[in-house]
């Protein structure tokens, strides 16, 4: 976490550890950017390694809700939110997903969302199934 901020987002208040202990953070706080790596390699790991996706036409929404510090356990959670054939893509399909990031307590239970995500994916669309009529 310091890692990636040190290199891609050295703001005080995820690299200077006296610092952001005197603020209403307590102690450094994770990069949003940082976050939503996380979040990024889960859906890799879980949705594209399994899918045959081509590239995503973007983002519409992307929210930082809390913030992340060393040692938090996080869990990842996708719901499809639409689906509709790609005009940009032949043979693909465009889905809509929203994507939620939750701070888990010792107990495992969820402690709150610290990341909220709206974004499209272009997966590639299965043919129709032959059924046979009698």
């Amino acid at each position: 976490m310091l890692d990636f901020a040190r290199r891609f987002d050295p703001q005080w208040y995820h690299v200077d550890e006296a610092l952001a202990a005197e603020s209403a953070y307590g102690a450094p706080i994770a990069s949003g950017f940082f976050t939503v790596s996380l979040f990024m390699r889960a859906y890799v790991d879980h949705v594209l390694a399994r899918a045959a996706a081509a590239a995503s036409p973007g983002l519409e929404e992307l929210r930082w809700t809390a913030p992340v510090y060393a040692g938090d356990r996080l869990s990842s959670r996708l719901t499809v939110l639409d689906r509709a054939p790609s005009r940009a893509q032949p043979g693909f399909g465009t889905v809509t997903l929203s994507g939620t990031m939750t701070r888990l307590g010792a107990d495992g239970e969820p402690e709150g969302d610290v990341l909220r995500t709206r974004f499209r994916g272009w997966f590639a669309v299965r043919p129709p199934a032959s059924v046979p009529v009698p």
